[in-house]
């Protein structure tokens, strides 16, 4: 295979983000796999000595917790779904520490809820550390905090977690390693179905299978791999999706998989926490002038271009811009709390109140957002 530029940034990186799935360290009925951990960590420590820095997210804490809890396959309710987190955060930290001493690889766990991605104070407190720890010589080993999490347990997985640490490290590359070895434009257990190795754009996308885990013991499937991709690229972060199984090559010569290109510049944190982690509280509908001025323009939300306010927010909160389908096209900090506004849309400035008269969302404060 002839690497695309996205595959030899990956190949080259010189601070990496490796993402691995449940699926690929356990099993539903023996819990953890030693013998998957070590060929993973093999490979990373491989990549570790050319000097690359890597920051390993991992699934795994609830597979690992069920074995030593003596239970048959992964938990549905929540309560119990936390108690196995807590059982194997402990079970997967300790084999993770022994495996990567094998190679005199120093490990450090890192445990993160939503709260520590949305809020930005939390946000560079988690920046901060993982920077420090890379500095050190440590291999961060990161995973969303299942004891204490609720809603990611339901319904997320580390794929949109390790999209959003890639851009909080300042990541060359993010590597995802799933049970599935590419992208594919339907079933990939069916023989006519097309792999596709290259991803330039979103049109790439176009009608391919998003089916959920087929192990039973991750939450994620291919769509929210494609949901982690489509945010790292979009923010100038190249991104390869491979086997786990075929780690080696991945976090070698990353001629494997598929390769999702870089499609933007890279956006500053503050920037890329605005668009893409921040915690939003309500939408303000835009009528097209005003779509094509902050997206195109990249000018400020003035009033008269508003047609409806939906939610509960105060100044100083991150909303959703939408457009007239009510598809998000940007996302900012507004300046007005939702109360005030019905009584400003759709006025010019110069009809208005001296003190309603500043920018609603002020262009420094606005990004527009690739869906």
């Amino acid at each position: 295979m002839t690497l695309s530029a996205a595959r030899a940034a990956v190949a080259d990186a010189r601070r990496l983000v490796v993402k691995v799935g449940s699926s690929a360290l356990t099993t539903a009925h023996n819990g953890l796999d030693p013998s998957r951990l070590d060929a993973l960590v093999d490979c990373i420590a491989r990549r570790a000595k050319r000097e690359t820095q890597v920051v390993l997210v991992s699934s795994g804490a609830i597979g690992a917790g069920i074995a030593p809890l003596g239970l048959h396959k992964r938990p549905r309710d929540l309560a119990t779904q936390q108690a196995t987190a807590s059982v194997g955060q402990l079970t997967l930290a300790h084999a993770y520490a022994e495996s990567f001493g094998r190679h005199a690889l120093t490990v450090g766990q890192v445990l993160l809820t939503s709260d520590d991605v949305v809020r930005r104070a939390h946000y560079r407190n988690a920046q901060r550390t993982l920077s420090r720890l890379l500095t050190l010589g440590v291999v961060p080993v990161v995973n969303e905090n299942d004891t204490v999490a609720t809603e990611e347990i339901r319904f997320g997985d580390n794929d949109r977690l390790a999209a959003l640490v890639a851009h909080l490290v300042g990541a060359d590359g993010l590597v995802l390693l799933s049970d599935v070895d590419a992208l594919y434009d339907g079933d990939p257990r069916d023989g006519a179905t097309r792999k596709i190795t290259e991803v330039t754009g979103e049109s790439d996308m176009d009608g391919i299978a998003v089916g959920t885990s087929s192990s039973g013991l991750g939450t994620g499937g291919m769509v929210s791999k494609l949901a982690a991709a489509s945010t790292a690229s979009a923010a100038g972060i190249p991104v390869l999706l491979a086997a786990a199984e075929e780690a080696d090559r991945a976090l070698d010569s990353a001629d494997v998989g598929t390769a999702f290109r870089a499609a933007g510049a890279r956006l500053s944190a503050r920037r890329f926490w605005l668009g893409y982690a921040a915690s939003v509280t309500g939408r303000l509908h835009l009528d097209e002038g005003a779509v094509t001025a902050v997206v195109r323009r990249r000018r400020s939300l003035l009033a008269a271009g508003i047609t409806g306010v939906d939610g509960e927010f105060q100044a100083g909160d991150v909303v959703d811009l939408v457009d007239a389908g009510s598809r998000v096209v940007a996302r900012g900090v507004v300046a007005f709390d939702a109360d005030e506004l019905p009584a400003m849309i759709g006025y010019s400035s110069q009809d208005l109140a001296p003190e309603q008269r500043r920018e609603v969302v002020h262009a420094d404060d606005l990004v527009p957002v690739r869906r």
